[in-house]
Formats: C-alpha cells, sequence, structure tokens
C-alpha cells in the first residue's frame, strides 16, 4: 500500500482515454494515433520535449483545447491511472475492487479500475483511492516497477547512493525506486542525482517516466537525453571486505540519555548502530541497527567503551577490537541531593548506583536492577560513611563512538 503526503489537487485535464480490457499478450503498446505531438508551450530545446512527442504521438498522453500542453502541471492519480493504461496493456492479474471515492459515473473509473486490476497501482486504507490527489514522483516510479514486475538485482542502498537525496525515499519506496533506477526509468531534471522523491509529479516528468519505462520493457526506442539515470557498470561485489583501522563506527544508545558509573567500574554496555558503514562504491558492509556488544571499563582518569563483538542485522557475528576515545567528564553526587534529579533519563552502572544509594541514604536504589542487571545491594558498604562521589558522566550520543583499532573483515553476502 502506498503512503502518500496529501497534496491539494490541480486542474484535471480532461482526457478521452479508452482503456482496453481483456486477456491480450502483456505489454502490448497501444496503436499511434493522430494526436498533436507540437505543443505552444513545448520548445524543441526543452528538456522533455522528446519524450512529450514520442508519447502524444502513441496517444498516451494529450495537449488542451488552446494548443498547450502546460508540462508543469501536477498529475492526479486518477490522471496517471488513465496514462498508464493508455501505454501499457497487460492481462489483469487481480480482481477489480470498487474504491468508495470512485464512482461508477467518474471520468476516470474505467481506468483506475484497470490499472488496479494489472498491478500498476492500488489504494489506501478504507478502499479509498484518491483520484484527485497529486501524484508524487516517488508513488509513479514505484507504480512503474510493480507494474512492470521489476526487482532490484543489486543492492538496494547501493544503487540509491547514486541519489544525493536518497535518505528522502521512503521505506515502501526504496525497493522499486532502486529496481527503476537499475532499468534506467528515473529522468531527473534539472540536477540528474538528485530525486526529489516526495515532490509532486508534472505532466512532463510523468512523461518522461513512462516512455523511459516502454524503453526498458524493449517497446519504444531510447532517447539520448542527459537527465536519463544510467548508472555507470560496477566490479561484481566482493564475497568479503575488509574496513580499514581507523575506520568509526557510529553509535547510539537510546535507553538514556546519560550514563553514570565510578572510575573503577567495569559494567557490560550494548550499542547500536546509528548509520549504514559503506564502501566507496556503496556497498553497505555494517547496516544501521547492528550491535555493538562491549564493556564500559576503567581508563586514565575516567572511562572507556571497549568493544568485543560486532552481530550485524542479518546474525551474522564478528570479534571486534574498537574502542571510544577516553571519557574524563565527572558529575559530583553530594550528600541531601535529591536522587530524582540525578537518575533522569539516566542509566547506572552498579558501583555508581551503590555510591548513589550510599551518599544520599537512598535505599530505594539499592533494590534496583541497573546496567547490565547487576545488583548492587552488597556495594553499598564500599562508599558508606561518604559525603559526596565523583561519578564519571557519559554522553552516549557524542562520548561513545567508536574507532576501529585493527582491520577487520566482513562478509557482504
Amino acid at each position: 500500500m502506498f503512503r502518500l503526503n496529501r497534496w491539494q489537487s490541480g486542474t484535471a485535464a480532461l482526457m478521452a482515454l479508452s482503456v482496453t480490457a481483456g486477456t491480450v499478450a502483456p505489454f502490448v503498446v497501444a496503436a499511434p494515433s493522430f494526436a498533436q505531438t507540437t505543443f505552444s508551450d513545448v520548445s524543441s530545446n526543452y528538456w522533455a520535449s522528446p519524450f512529450i512527442r514520442e508519447l502524444s504521438q502513441r496517444g498516451v498522453i494529450a495537449g488542451f483545447p488552446d494548443g498547450s500542453f502546460r508540462p508543469e502541471e501536477p498529475v492526479t492519480r486518477a490522471q496517471f491511472a488513465a496514462m498508464v493504461n493508455k501505454a501499457f496493456q497487460k492481462a489483469p492479474e487481480r480482481q477489480p475492487i470498487r474504491f468508495v471515492d470512485v464512482s461508477t459515473n467518474y471520468w476516470a473509473y474505467s481506468a483506475i479500475q484497470q490499472a488496479y486490476s494489472i498491478g500498476f497501482l492500488s489504494g489506501y486504507p478504507g478502499n479509498s483511492f484518491r483520484p484527485n490527489e497529486n501524484i508524487p514522483r516517488q508513488q509513479v516510479l514505484v507504480s512503474l516497477a510493480n507494474g512492470l514486475d521489476y526487482a532490484p538485482g543489486g543492492n538496494i542502498e547501493g544503487t540509491l547512493q547514486y541519489f544525493n537525496d536518497s535518505s528522502n525515499i521512503a521505506n515502501y519506496a526504496r525497493s522499486p525506486i532502486a529496481a527503476a533506477t537499475e532499468r534506467q526509468i528515473v529522468v531527473n531534471y534539472p540536477n540528474v542525482r538528485f530525486l526529489n522523491p516526495t515532490g509532486t509529479a508534472t505532466r512532463a516528468q510523468v512523461a518522461a517516466f513512462i516512455y523511459q519505462a516502454l524503453v526498458s520493457s524493449n517497446q519504444a526506442s531510447a532517447i539520448n537525453s542527459p537527465y536519463v539515470v544510467a548508472l555507470q557498470p560496477t566490479t561484481p561485489t566482493p564475497i568479503s571486505v575488509t574496513i580499514p583501522q581507523g575506520t568509526v563506527i557510529p553509535v547510539k544508545y537510546d535507553k538514556a540519555e546519560k550514563i553514570l558509573v565510578t572510575k573503577d567500574e567495569t559494567a557490560p554496555l550494548s550499542l547500536t548502530v546509528a548509520q549504514n558503514v559503506v564502501t566507496q562504491d556503496g556497498t553497505v558492509v555494517v547496516p544501521a541497527g547492528s550491535q555493538v556488544i562491549g564493556q564500559l571499563r576503567p581508563a586514565p582518569r575516567g572511562s572507556q567503551f571497549v568493544a568485543q563483538r560486532l552481530v550485524l542485522t542479518n546474525g551474522q557475528e564478528y570479534n571486534l577490537n574498537a574502542t571510544s576515545e577516553v571519557i574524563t567528564k565527572t558529575e559530583t553526587v553530594r550528600k541531601g541531593t535529591s536522587t530524582s534529579a540525578i537518575i533522569r533519563n539516566t542509566v547506572l552502572g552498579a558501583s555508581a548506583a551503590a555510591a548513589v544509594s550510599a551518599v544520599t541514604g537512598d535505599r530505594a536504589i539499592a533494590t534496583e536492577e541497573v546496567l547490565g542487571g547487576a545488583a548492587i545491594g552488597g556495594l553499598i558498604g564500599l562508599f558508606f560513611g561518604r559525603n559526596s562521589v565523583d561519578l564519571i558522566a557519559i554522553n552516549p550520543d557524542t562520548d561513545l563512538q567508536m574507532t576501529i583499532n585493527q582491520n577487520l573483515l566482513v562478509s557482504t553476502r
């Protein structure tokens, strides 16, 4: 199911588009028409002019009575359904359904039914279609990839790294857009590396996408355009990759905003990789969400995280030699201090929890399980009688980023 931002509907271009249903062979192009192929507002040097001209000749798109094409106007979901049905004739793969917001006398009723049944478009929860909603660029690409049954052949994230704004691609759209990119369906103007996935698709952009989809399925001749995304061939992905010594692994700790330990304390700690670690060619070698398992250990004048194991999201596990910088910032806990202020959004090591309990006199802390599940009751006596204690204060967002101390060989399969 598509998840889309809501847009205000633009003026719907009325199109007299017929829909041919039946069991004809998949991907048969509609017969060329004698439609208008030149438009008053599409100059010969306009970036999308050849795409518009070819699709107009095929009868997939049409202009307006005043002789214009209005290339920058948005395309609605209903209009896109009509275009898809004119461009591709494909055997139905599922039964059409009645959408609650598409009446039988709606101008694009048949086109929407057909686009659904052949697998190019789907609806929203509640059986709605939102026919007058402007369609985003990423949904157009997802529709074409899904309708043509394209699946990515390479590494999805590696392919999407081509786009400078790949982080803006919705999760549902990442795999289909990678497939569309591999098939050279994507056309980006004016910057070929800027996808603008959430932007509203214009009539010119949709014309380019659909024409390239026809090219990808051998139903049209390629147009020489500098705005067609054509990935450079890459060497086969190696079975394993060496992550070199000195590589920084960005990590996060979601359980608390602060960690407190004593200077001589060793405490178990598991961290989450915050961002993908990738090679220069975009191959993801350590996916975000992988786990780094290790310990906080005493270090000169402070504490340091020492990694022991790396567990990737696919379950692969490696011994890891990596450490953070030594953390020397301290926080002093004094007698009479409110423990609620100390432990708010904070995780304590067992020794630190015992120290806080002994100094403040708050024995309730002694009943708690702390970092790593250690019990602290037996440690309180070590701090009995103190009026204050200095604890190492660790900010997980900045203090625990670690550097690999020796080359790490990981499998990419």
